[in-house]
């Protein structure tokens, strides 16, 4: 698939979407009409987070260079598993290691929708009671100036700094933006709804059909998974870290927990979070506060995987 052999079928077709980075921008763009932004602007610090819940890319990236001996361009496509964000993770697949987009498209899916099982060990593994117990206070209201703001000095500041994350965060940022101006509804609803379960599908059907046994049923697709889990893994653990920092220095007013919604599964993540806190306090509700750094998450995994694609070009 993605390669015309004769007479080109409806897979060659559908596989431009992938080949030419339209799926993924698309979906960042649904992504965006769905997502809102005032968490993250309320309590800004937890930006943070959200780039702290990245490292696990990049120690895997090291990792699997260093320990398996994989190129450049595998290592960065299976680190950035880590970030729990399939589309963005297939994005860099497509550009950098084309022949594991199979693998690495069903391990990114797979940890993303066991993201209720793989993260609570290590939340209770990282943390007391007492620190998943801690409320914190009510978060201030958003105008909505800073929320149509926002969207425009995220994309122009990542865009100078990171020039290869534009079409990803310029599509999420777009999305987002077209939902706070409120004068285009039945945009947002289509953008929202229809396009992203659509794109979604011949995303799904493109990516399927490039894993033929001959390049699926390997050993490295093996060690795919047991670095993607791991990458997870850390940037989940690398989030509660950074989580109990920030709960030190804040004097016990952040509660660690929400370093865990770091990584870019929305809202899977923020919903964990919450359920963890409500286990350890009834009454405690970490949901919003939790959606900061989730909706943080979404913007640094596409800002990693500008860092890894812009140093993929300098190599």
């Amino acid at each position: 698939t993605g390669a015309f052999n004769g007479t080109p079928g409806l897979f060659d077709y559908l596989y431009f979407g992938v080949r030419y980075e339209i799926y993924p921008c698309l979906i960042f763009l649904g992504i965006g009409a769905t997502t809102d932004f005032g968490p993250l602007i309320a309590n800004k610090k937890t930006m943070l987070l959200g780039g702290a819940a990245q490292i696990g890319i990049f120690i895997t990236f090291i990792g699997a260079i260093g320990l398996f001996g994989m190129s450049y361009e595998e290592a960065a496509s299976i680190g950035i598993i880590g970030g729990a964000d399939g589309p963005t993770a297939i994005l860099v697949t497509t550009k950098l290691a084309p022949k594991l987009l199979g693998a690495i498209a069903v391990a990114a899916y797979s940890y993303m929708a066991l993201v209720p099982i793989i993260q609570p060990p290590i939340i209770r593994l990282l943390t007391t009671k007492k620190e998943r117990a801690i409320k914190m206070d009510q978060l201030r209201p958003v105008s909505k100036k800073e929320k149509i703001l926002f969207p425009i000095i995220v994309t122009i500041i990542t865009v100078l700094i990171v020039p290869a994350c534009a079409p990803l965060i310029g599509m999420l940022m777009l999305g987002n933006l077209i939902k706070e101006s409120g004068v285009v509804p039945n945009l947002v609803h289509t953008a929202a709804n229809a396009l992203l379960y659509i794109v979604t599908i011949l995303l799904g059907l493109s990516v399927g059909a490039t894993a033929t046994g001959s390049t699926f049923l390997t050993l490295q697709t093996i060690e795919i998974f047991a670095l993607g889990i791991f990458a997870f893994a850390i940037s989940t653990a690398a989030g509660v870290l950074g989580g109990k920092v920030m709960c030190w220095a804040t004097h016990g007013k952040v509660n660690p927990m929400i370093g865990a919604a770091g990584v870019s599964a929305v809202p899977r993540a923020a919903r964990v979070v919450q359920k963890e806190g409500q286990r350890a306090d009834p009454e405690n509700f970490l949901l919003m506060h939790a959606m900061g750094p989730n909706v943080a998450g979404v913007i640094g995994s596409a800002i990693a995987a500008g860092i890894l694609l812009t140093l993929a070009g300098l190599l």
